[in-house]
């Protein structure tokens, strides 16, 4: 096998079936080599056996006895040859089968930890695979998991305490500074115009940066949300093509909408448009954000979705904290999503074509 453990049975093929087929490939070569040596020894052994016959024979007899013998030793062969053929090719079968129900069973094991590891979740870290038996190899690679799921749940709590503390602790001393700049100057004043729009700049960064956090760290509830609805609550004019719905965060996915309408209407031209469609059903719903816009390279298109990226003519001074897609990727991801773009050619009028790609809740009949 490969050392990636698929070998030319592909990706696809069960570790079960491997080691069925493979022990059933070394049971047949090593039952050729034993039949082949065996074969060789009986034809071996009848050739002796024939020399003494003839021997024996009188003169006028030799060659019939000859004849004879090579007749009798070549039927012997074939129907041996024939026979243990057929015997290998079934014992080899067996072998599969045997492989097969081995295999099973030194693998139940790590089918029910994969069972249990798939139904552990950021928000059930607290859950252990808990494997008992023997002191061997597979108690050994279940403590290491529960070892790392005990890391993990400590990294994701210390993860939500500091978004909770960086938003209580760094939203109240903006908002203080933004309201003894509008008491303490005076509204003609050209420092405090400079001073709010910088304050400003910060409580978006501060929101965005707090949204990115929560978006990547997955979500705690999720409820079946009519994704139509919610891209129409922030564009109206959006077009809708079937009735979408999708299981995760209203408030997420408001802010995913939000974000990349926003994004289309910043990065345009004066008097460019933007044209957002909306297509439901299983089993994903899709939601397609077209804008005109400064011309993007292609091979710039992907590094849009980083943090603090910005598109052509934009600096930091600028409105945008240059997270409004990597919030976009990032929310679509929790919820087992995609989010992509390509660029607009100069004919196409420039700009982007984004898509969100996210799964169909599925409907559950009674």
């Amino acid at each position: 096998m490969s050392p990636s453990g698929t070998g030319c049975l592909g990706a696809g093929s069960t570790v079960r079936t491997r080691i069925a087929l493979v022990y059933g490939g070394v049971f047949l070569v090593l039952g050729a080599l034993l039949l082949l040596v065996v074969n060789l020894l009986v034809r071996a052994g009848t050739d002796g056996e024939k020399e003494a016959i003839v021997a024996r024979a009188g003169e006028v007899a030799v060659v019939e006895a000859y004849r004879i013998g090579d007749d009798v030793g070549r039927a012997a062969n074939e129907q041996m040859l024939m026979w243990s053929c057929l015997a290998l090719l079934v014992i080899a079968c067996g072998a599969v089968v045997v492989g097969w129900w081995t295999a099973g069973r030194v693998l139940r094991p790590v089918h029910e930890m994969t069972a249990r590891a798939r139904r552990l979740s950021e928000r059930d870290l607290g859950g252990r695979l808990a494997v008992r038996g023997p002191d061997d190899e597979l108690k050994e690679l279940g403590d290491t998991i529960d070892a790392l799921l005990g890391r993990l749940e400590t990294a994701f709590d210390s993860q939500r305490r500091f978004i909770a503390n960086a938003s209580h602790e760094l939203r109240t001393p903006l908002a203080t500074q933004r309201a003894a700049l509008q008491v303490g100057l005076d509204e003609d004043c050209e420092v405090r115009r400079i001073l709010l729009d910088t304050n400003r700049h910060s409580e978006r960064l501060l929101d965005g940066l707090l949204l990115l956090a929560r978006g990547e760290r997955g979500l705690a509830e999720r409820e079946d949300v009519p994704f139509a609805e919610v891209v129409a609550e922030e564009y109206e004019d959006v077009a809708v093509a079937g009735d979408g719905v999708v299981r995760g965060s209203r408030v997420l996915l408001r802010q995913l909408v939000r974000n990349l309408v926003a994004n289309a209407v910043a990065h345009n031209v004066p008097g460019g448009t933007v044209d957002v469609r909306v297509h439901g059903g299983a089993p994903t719903v899709v939601l397609t954000v077209v804008n005109t816009g400064p011309v993007v390279p292609p091979d710039e298109v992907e590094s849009l979705f980083e943090p603090f990226r910005r598109g052509a003519g934009r600096d930091r001074t600028g409105p945008g904290a240059g997270l409004g897609l990597s919030i976009v990727r990032s929310i679509a991801t929790a919820h087992g999503g995609t989010a992509t773009a390509v660029a607009r050619g100069a004919g196409e009028g420039g700009g982007l074509v984004v898509t969100v790609t996210l799964p169909a809740a599925v409907t559950r009949r009674s």
